[in-house]
């Protein structure tokens, strides 16, 4: 299945011609030592085992991984060496050894098709990895042409890539098909991970769904800082999960397969207008309009359960996890419509049932496919056989869409605050609570995106299945959390009951919505909405491995530790109603958040680093004539080039400026 382009020379001809042969899995180091390549580290200790027993004491060897580093500076060591050889045959025998020359020519072609493969054409796996990490056991594949693909670790060099890039520019003005047959973007086979070479983007059409989520967070978060009891946080959390269910099961469903056709357009509507339908019965939504309520859910997870028995028909490779997706519809589809023929409150018994089903199910069936063997040997011949293929999130998709949609709940938080000013002078208190909960609002939105999900060794994702599955996992309580938080500071905001609010300083709408007196269970909201949301990504910076520059002035888990002491802080806050005010209040969370922003930035810095401009000396830079056959040997061998060195071997160097 794994394939590289090679070269053979046709007898008594310069020519060559590029055919399609196996991988290399051994070359000869210039020490007289053998290379042999492992395809993963399962695959690395099996060879060793193997090698070991056929091979004596005194005839030593290295084992790599393919397209680990070790593998790279191999290669490009045996590369240099031949090409020396080459040069020195070619001086001291001339024409009359060309045979001998070309077996090394050969020789040379094989390892610089690796040694090119796994350069100049890992760029995207290459950014892939600089992003979220690197891994042994990925490897992508190209379609070279239909029913068959050849496959790399850094993607499949065709020789006919230039004429199939212009094929493709020249399709882009074709219509687009009413259906097309999917395609899996990605997926696992016995313990490695294929995945296409290109890079999955965010559809138009998927940041047009976002755009209804901003009308349900605004809803749901709205109401429940209207009504700060406990009956109003079980409507909350029941019919917000179900709109989640349902945006994360279009995300997965669209980051499997590839098909960009009409029909996925069409799909997609239906999904809409049945999360439509879902939004407008949710404030009433555990009692006169329940029925509807559930009818649209499952209207829209039905159609759902459908299109993965279609697609278990027209993608046979992958058929049984789609057969056990739709399994995992409609099990708690029918607690869903039992739950309609049971009256409030005896129906929660059910709701939450299917609830856990849906949040909990697809994790166990992972679990199940990556674990089974060691639970017995039945279940797991029985999960290799039966899901032998299954479908891989795709990192760069996945990240992407959880990043959009956290950024539309921080920017719900945003318009959640906004007032309508009536004084003639509006520096008061209402402005000042606003604006602490903006930078409050900026503070979560700094540590989410550009402290814990920045500067990463290794994704979660990445990483292994329990950090995987605990950074999908906790994003929904931490979502929900922060939108619970959100939607009670707007009540906060325009409460009257600190100095200088005066509630004829507010628009009549908002006099309206204005209290004079906080009551206890929207402080509850508030506050350990802020603390469980901060504890929740203080779980996504554990799942991540973060980059560790030495000389840290705060370790990571130094800096969690302080993180999980002010969530508690945060939690506990409301036991001192009869002492904080709104303003104080708002002051006391958004100065803790500051706080472990500032520990977190201090933290992380090294000794010795100076937060204002650099310590270094500035430094010039020039451009430098240098031959294009010296540029290409040095990129090959993997040398530096050094500009002093130019002016000595005769190259013109040329200063430009400062």
């Amino acid at each position: 299945m794994s394939t590289t382009p090679t070269t053979t020379l046709s007898a008594g001809s310069h020519q060559h011609h590029h055919h399609r042969a196996r991988r290399l899995r051994n070359f000869i180091l210039p020490d007289g030592r053998e290379v042999h390549i492992a395809l993963s580290p399962e695959d690395a200790e099996t060879l060793r085992q193997r090698l070991n027993a056929i091979r004596g004491p005194g005839e030593p060897f290295d084992l790599v991984i393919s397209g680990s580093p070790e593998h790279l500076d191999h290669l490009r060591t045996a590369h240099t060496h031949h090409e020396n050889r080459r040069e020195a045959l070619k001086q001291k025998h001339g024409e009359e050894a060309f045979d001998e020359f070309e077996n090394v020519r050969a020789e040379l072609e094989a390892l610089g098709s690796e040694l090119h493969m796994l350069t100049d054409h890992a760029v995207s796996l290459d950014a892939n990895f600089s992003k979220y990490g690197y891994s042994a056991h990925l490897r992508s594949y190209d379609h070279s042409e239909p029913g068959s693909s050849a496959s790399s670790i850094s993607g499949f060099h065709d020789p006919d890539h230039e004429k199939r890039d212009w094929e493709a520019e020249k399709r882009n003005g074709r219509i687009m098909k009413i259906y097309k047959k999917p395609t899996v973007r990605q997926y696992f086979h016995k313990g490695l991970l294929w995945r296409a070479s290109e890079t999955t983007e965010v559809a138009s059409f998927e940041l047009f769904v976002d755009l209804l989520y901003v009308g349900i967070l605004a809803i749901n978060g709205d109401h429940v800082g209207e009504d700060p009891t406990g009956h109003e946080l079980l409507r909350f959390s029941i019919t917000f999960i179900m709109s989640w269910k349902i945006w994360s099961d279009l995300a997965l469903v669209i980051s499997w397969f590839e098909t960009d056709d009409i029909l996925q357009r069409v799909s997609v509507i239906v999904i809409m207008v049945c999360l439509f339908g879902l939004t407008t019965n949710m404030i009433e939504g555990l009692h006169d309009t329940y029925t509807m309520l559930v009818s649209f859910y499952l209207a829209s997870r039905f159609f759902m359960g459908s299109y993965y028995i279609m697609l278990a028909g027209t993608v046979p490779m992958v058929r049984g996890v789609m057969i056990m997706q739709a399994i995992l519809t409609i099990i708690p589809g029918v607690l869903w419509i039992g739950s309609t023929q049971v009256e409030y409150p005896q129906r929660l018994g059910l709701i939450w049932t299917a609830i856990v089903i849906e949040l909990t199910a697809g994790m166990l069936v992972v679990v199940v496919i990556r674990g089974g063997k060691f639970i017995s040997k039945r279940l797991g011949e029985w999960s290799d056989r039966v899901f032998e293929f299954y479908p891989a999130v795709n990192i760069e998709h996945k990240t992407e869409r959880t990043n959009a949609f956290v950024a539309l709940v921080f920017g719900y938080s945003v318009v959640a605050i906004i007032y309508q000013n009536a004084a003639h002078f509006g520096l008061n208190a209402f402005f000042g609570k606003a604006a602490l909960g903006l930078v409050q609002a900026f503070c979560f939105n700094w540590i989410y995106f550009e402290l814990d999900g920045a500067d990463l060794f290794q994704h979660a994702i990445r990483r292994n299945v329990a950090s995987a599955l605990l950074w999908s996992s906790v994003h929904l309580p931490f979502i929900m959390s922060f939108v619970l938080a959100a939607g009670s500071l707007s009540k906060l905001v325009v409460a009257t009951d600190c100095h200088d609010a005066e509630l004829e300083d507010l628009t009549e709408f908002y006099q309206h919505k204005s209290e004079h007196e906080i009551p206890i269970g929207l402080r509850w909201f508030y506050c350990a909405g802020l603390g469980i949301a901060l504890f929740c990504m203080g779980l996504i910076s554990i799942s991540h491995i973060h980059k560790d520059a030495p000389g840290t002035r705060i370790p990571k888990r130094y800096r969690l530790i302080n993180r999980f002491i002010i969530c508690i802080i945060l939690i506990c806050l409301p036991l001192s109603h009869s002492s904080l005010n709104s303003l104080h209040l708002i002051a006391t969370t958004t100065g803790l958040t500051i706080w472990v922003l500032v520990l977190e930035l201090w933290g992380m810095s090294c000794w010795g680093e100076s937060f204002f401009g650099e310590k270094r000396a500035c430094k010039y830079t020039a451009r430098c004539k240098i031959s294009k056959k010296d540029l290409e040997s040095a990129v090959k061998g993997g040398h530096v080039i050094k500009v002093e060195e130019l002016k000595e071997r005769g190259e013109k160097g040329m200063y430009v400026g400062a």
